[in-house]
């Protein structure tokens, strides 16, 4: 059973304490009383059980419990505001517009790239692209295509297999350089993606599957694959660079393999589309889709042979 969520009020007006800086501040944007700020944020830690702001210092500011809370809130009303925003762009332009959905990692680095291609074809169609964490996006209201990373058995649309995939340790070229040969996981920070996905790889899956000795898997941990990402631009770390996602950055010299064997997951990327007929722009946008979804950075076929959830091969 979902525990009830406080009032939404509550939520609005401890957000707007923490990003104005005040109870004063927040009070002047949402054009209320100080006292009836005040009030919404003490009910609020009622509902928590712990405080959210230290009243000790002026301004009063977010505990560390208020500051984890601040940003979910600001996460999840973003989220909602982008998601109506999209509701009425979609109603207000039916029948040319598409909107589909898909993780932030897939979004930026494969999707977004390709949309221009796709605008010179069609530039009377309009697609708005909906991100989500999971790897798994529903086709919930709103949303026609959802572009899934799993085992394509889905039962809520029509599942095209879009791209197969392969993962592979990459860092920047200056880490790269401080070993002769491949990068020991053992010796460099390993950065890992969050994921409540099972599909997903992480490290202690890729060591596993690759046959390389078990590790201490210690280091940062992001909450999406384009946060992972940018550590490891930064040299932060070695992370798993799947190939839809990283290749790009590997094929222009920004990230480099490893040295590290490429494991070949058995999941693939898809395209489900909605069973009920859609619009003409969905229609178009899906063939596009999956007429162009091979790509210079994309792996190579995989091999026929082997068994289990995974295969592996040399590092290129």
């Amino acid at each position: 059973m979902i525990r009830a969520l406080p009032p939404l009020r509550l939520l609005a007006a401890f957000s707007a304490v923490v990003r104005t800086g005040s109870v004063q501040a927040a009070a002047a944007e949402l054009n209320v009383t100080q006292p009836a700020i005040s009030q919404a944020v003490r009910q609020l830690e009622d509902h928590v059980g712990v405080p959210l702001l230290d009243r000790g210092s002026r301004p009063a500011r977010p505990t560390e419990a208020g500051q984890t809370l601040a940003m979910a809130i600001a996460d999840g009303l973003g989220r909602i505001t982008d998601t109506l925003d999209a509701l009425r762009l979609a109603d207000s332009q039916r029948g040319r517009t598409v909107t589909v959905a898909c993780s932030v990692g897939v979004a930026t680095y494969w999707l977004m790239p390709r949309l221009s291609a796709f605008y010179r074809v069609y530039p009377e169609l309009l697609v708005n692209v909906m991100t989500t964490q999971s790897g798994v996006p529903a086709l919930i209201d709103g949303v026609d295509l959802s572009i899934r990373y799993g085992h394509g058995r889905w039962s809520d649309g029509v599942v095209h297999h879009l791209f197969d995939e392969e993962v592979e340790p990459v860092c920047t070229p200056s880490l790269r350089a401080r070993f002769e040969g491949p990068v020991p996981p053992a010796s460099v920070s390993l950065l890992h993606v969050r994921s409540a996905e099972p599909s997903w790889v992480t490290w202690p899956e890729y060591l596993r599957a690759t046959g390389q000795p078990a590790v201490r898997t210690g280091g940062q941990t992001f909450t999406n694959y384009v946060q992972t990402t940018q550590a490891a631009l930064e040299g932060h770390g070695m992370m798993l660079g799947w190939r839809s996602i990283t290749g790009a950055l590997v094929a222009s010299g920004t990230l480099v393999s490893a040295g590290l064997p490429v494991l070949a997951p058995r999941d693939a990327f898809h395209l489900v589309v909605r069973s009920k007929r859609g619009g003409e722009a969905s229609e178009t946008f899906a063939r596009w889709l999956l007429s162009h979804a091979g790509t210079e950075y994309g792996p190579a076929a995989k091999s026929s042979t082997g068994g289990g959830a995974y295969e592996t091969r040399a590092a290129h």
